[in-house]
């Protein structure tokens, strides 16, 4: 599960690639006379912003002028919305799946899997700068045999979000953030202890957000939600790391009395309680900071943000996959357009100076961070022109990246988390829930979902 997705930035250098796309589709024998007058190729994408963000509306509208001005054998044809699971199918047998696709990354597996998106492979294996975007985001739109289907455009890891202020009152260093669960345990209660209704730390138990922060408990912890042994899945959550991510969660919840008497609570209510300054900590993505300084008119110095307590996190993202209908000529101009507009470092400068002129777009938050190499170090050099929040704040988040590892969600993620914000919500409403049991008869309605799994 994704929080609110910052802009998309990126990296390496997939310019050439564009070029050697682009004169593919003006030249294929394989299918180009047949999409237009002329050699032109009209591609349907998603992703465009409805009219009412009208600055990102616009925007947008700019990047097809100026993509199909440096591009005339490819038009954009853009829709509005994102890939909905709920429709995907339908819209693809009935001819009204757009050609490029926007999915999050819990969607790559089930539809290559189903063959329900097209293989690249043949058309990126001349593109050098993709050794620059991180092994692990390709590896979510890989299949078994390493044939690639899709492109990374986005992505986020969990940390912890924190209130600097707060942690100073209570004899806290600011810049020195908890690095392990009993580090947040304590911090939680020396800053419940300065009484005035704050909250040591908040998290979410409700549509599905439980499930997926547990998630991340129990990675952090070195555990699993789920695990696979050849080609079957298996519930991973009923274990040591399930076990004690729960008793923390307990034992701050009852013991401790520093989540507070009020639980049940999903995304906007911790960014509710985060923007009344009167709460310590939850866990987050870095792009929730500006979301809770804009909608509560805070300011970015009061934030600081860490990475995850323990050894691993959960991470997500998106991206864009290909119909799997489309012709190679479809494919390489689709091709074309994602690497110009989402996966272009040579363009970041160019964007970050005209984001620069608001207020309102961050500018220097340490994610999206899609690539290594020298595409890494051209974003980086152009954000530290006009950075306009207080990098240091987010230090420790960096500093410790190297140290978590990221991991990604499950198979079937939504489904798990439903019956995981079961136990999250038990625990954290019922003093005396049964930690094992719990456990126990989760991991039995997990392993019924997870055996649609191949």
């Amino acid at each position: 599960m994704d929080s609110n997705r910052t802009r998309r930035v990126s990296a390496a250098a997939l310019a050439a690639a564009v070029a050697l796309g682009v004169t593919a589709c003006g030249s294929s024998s394989s299918g180009s006379s047949a999409e237009g007058a002329g050699g032109v190729v009209t591609i349907s994408v998603n992703g465009l912003p409805p009219a009412t963000q009208t600055v990102d509306r616009r925007n947008f509208e700019d990047d097809v002028k100026t993509f199909e001005a440096a591009h005339p054998n490819i038009k954009i044809d853009a829709h509005e919305g994102l890939m909905d699971p709920k429709t995907f199918a339908a819209k693809l047998a009935g001819g009204q799946l757009e050609d490029v696709f926007y999915v999050y990354f819990t969607d790559p597996a089930g539809l290559i899997q189903r063959r329900q998106a097209a293989d690249i492979s043949p058309y990126v294996k001349d593109v050098p700068a993709l050794a620059d975007v991180k092994p692990e985001l390709l590896d979510v739109f890989e299949d078994k045999g390493g044939k690639l289907y899709g492109l990374p455009t986005g992505n986020y890891s969990m940390g912890l979000v924190y209130n600097r202020a707060l942690f100073t009152k209570a004899g806290l260093d600011p810049d020195k953030p908890p690095t392990t669960w009993d580090e947040v345990r304590t911090a939680a209660q020396k800053i419940t202890a300065l009484g005035d209704g704050v909250t040591g730390y908040a998290d979410f138990s409700k549509n599905n957000q439980g499930g997926w922060h547990l998630s991340s408990w129990l990675y952090s912890l070195g555990g699993d939600v789920a695990t696979q042994d050849g080609s079957t899945w298996k519930a991973a959550f009923n274990s040591e790391a399930g076990h004690k991510a729960l008793q923390y969660l307990h034992d701050m919840r009852w013991t401790d009395n520093t989540m507070g008497s009020r639980q049940l609570l999903e995304i906007p209510d911790v960014q509710k309680m985060m923007g009344s300054g009167k709460l310590g900590m939850y866990l987050a993505g870095p792009d929730n900071i500006p979301t809770i300084v804009k909608q509560f008119e805070r300011k970015y110095d009061e934030f600081g943000l860490a990475a995850m307590p323990g050894t691993g996190t959960l991470g997500g993202g998106d991206g864009f996959m290909f119909n799997p209908k489309d012709t190679p000529a479809k494919i390489k101009a689709g091709l074309a357009w994602v690497q110009w507009k989402y996966l272009n470092p040579d363009r970041e400068e160019e964007i970050t100076k005209k984001s620069a002129v608001s207020d309102d777009i961050p500018i220097g938050l340490p994610q999206p961070d899609l690539f290594n190499g020298k595409g890494a170090e051209t974003i980086k050099a152009a954000h530290a022109k006009y950075v306009n929040v207080p990098q240091k704040n987010y230090q420790p988040f960096v500093d410790r990246s190297a140290d978590v590892k990221v991991k990604v969600e499950p198979p079937n993620a939504q489904q798990l988390y439903t019956v995981l914000d079961g136990v999250m919500q038990a625990v954290l409403t019922n003093k005396d829930a049964n930690i094992d049991q719990l456990l126990a008869d989760a991991e039995k309605k997990a392993n019924t979902i997870l055996a649609s799994v191949k």
